[in-house]
């Protein structure tokens, strides 16, 4: 997979914040050297998050997040910081810009506690240095302009304390001063996956088998596999192991002819039963759905809360939430399918709440369950910011695969390539 074409999830996420006209847009810009963001002398040009997926040097690809103002008002400029301080929850690396000549701002100090609190990696970039300069430089003279300050404002003179110890960057959007040098210093800040897990690559030997049962799903565009089947695919070739995909229809017949045991079977969730029941037991059984939430997300955590159905009674409300808007099918899994098991499982009467995209809610009190999908669409912080929410809320959450498996009595074959997860059912 080129560059180009890695996975928005996959990409490190720069959120870019500040107020109106700070110079967020410009910066974006600058950056990267093209005029990608629309540029306007008017405030509150950008008023939703605009993403921009796009190579980096040295750090390959990323996707670059502009928001609106912070200090954008009225009752939709409001709606609008939300959405900024909502990006927050993707960003991988925050830069807060800015304007030189007003100095800092309250709203930028609040978003550095913000950065503080969340543990995202900032860097604060003053821009317009081109234009502090020339007005220090009238003032002053020669001797005002070396010793110019991080701030320049009389408010931001006053603030300066809050900046001692910050990573602090002057630039100028419109010079390209110190453009280069905030590049290094967003390299530097990039987060360092040490465990991180692989999707599947680190449960596989080189020359290992691996089985993909794949039902063409009719909410995939046309001639394509949905992206969780192409990342394990890939992450399976990267192993120097071998992928061999099949319908559901054609796994009895495949896994007779091939002449060497595979290491792991993975199925779509969705016809999870009929694939235990063709799987001999001697061979691991897993999903797509259960390796995501061990990658990106908390699997254990996903473990538990499958079994919090059984505390449901009449009434209560579940969430069910996934990460991205497709067109739904008449058989859709999320709004069809799993309500539906649900109901049969439980035999309880049930609300459900459904939520797609970026929007998911910050109390989530009214729940006794939330229901996730894989997260393929959603980059790990932003996975591990939504179950964070419901630890926090002590609201069981789990995805639609490790549910489906629970419901269906397979959970525990499941997650056999997982001794540790395994163990955990034993336990119960």
């Amino acid at each position: 997979m080129g560059l180009n074409n890695t996975p928005s999830a996959d990409r490190l996420h720069i959120g870019l914040f500040g107020k109106r006209n700070a110079g967020k847009s410009s910066l974006i810009n600058a950056i990267t050297g093209q005029n990608l963001a629309i540029v306007s002398e008017v405030k509150g040009t950008t008023t939703d998050p605009v993403y921009k997926a796009m190579e980096l040097l040295p750090l390959g690809p990323v996707m670059m997040i502009d928001t609106p103002g912070l200090d954008d008002i009225g009752e939709l400029g409001e709606l609008r910081v939300q959405k900024s301080y909502q990006v927050l929850n993707k960003t991988d690396v925050g830069i807060l810009v800015v304007d030189g000549t007003e100095g800092l701002s309250q709203q930028d100090i609040r978003l550095i506690e913000k950065f503080k609190e969340k543990e995202i990696p900032y860097i604060i970039a003053v821009n317009k240095a081109d234009e502090v300069k020339e007005r220090r430089l009238l003032a002053e003279g020669q001797e005002g302009l070396n010793k110019l300050q991080p701030l320049e404002s009389e408010q931001a003179l006053k603030n300066e304390l809050v900046l001692e110890n910050e990573p602090v960057i002057w630039i100028s959007t419109l010079t390209g001063e110190n453009i280069y040098e905030l590049k290094e210093m967003i390299g530097k800040l990039v987060p360092q996956q040490e465990s991180k897990f692989r999707i599947v690559a680190d449960l596989l030997n080189p020359s290992d088998f691996v089985v993909l049962v794949v039902p063409i799903d009719k909410a995939a565009p046309k001639g394509r596999l949905i992206l969780p089947q192409q990342q394990t695919i890939r992450d399976i070739l990267e192993a120097d192991a071998t992928a061999i995909v099949v319908k559901e229809y054609e796994l009895r017949e495949t896994l007779f002819n091939l002449g060497k045991k595979p290491k792991l079977v993975i199925t779509d969730s969705q016809v999870f039963a009929k694939v235990s029941a063709d799987t001999p037991k001697d061979i691991m059984l897993t999903s797509f759905s259960i390796l995501f939430a061990r990658y990106k997300g908390n699997l254990e955590e996903a473990v538990r809360g499958a079994a919090a159905l059984e505390t449901l009674e009449d009434g209560d409300t579940i969430l069910i939430s996934e990460g991205c808007t497709h067109h739904r099918q008449c058989d859709d899994i999320g709004t069809v399918k799993i309500p539906r098991w649900i109901n049969q499982h439980t035999s309880k009467q049930v609300n459900l709440e459904f939520t797609s995209g970026t929007e998911f809610p910050a109390d989530l009190s009214k729940y006794k369950l939330i229901v996730h999908c894989g997260g393929c669409m959603l980059n790990e912080r932003e996975m591990k910011y939504r179950i964070k929410c419901a630890q926090d809320q002590n609201i069981p959450i789990t995805n639609y695969g490790i549910l489906i498996a629970y419901m269906q009595g397979i959970l525990k074959r499941s997650v056999e390539p997982f001794p540790y997860i395994a163990d955990l059912l034993e336990e119960k």
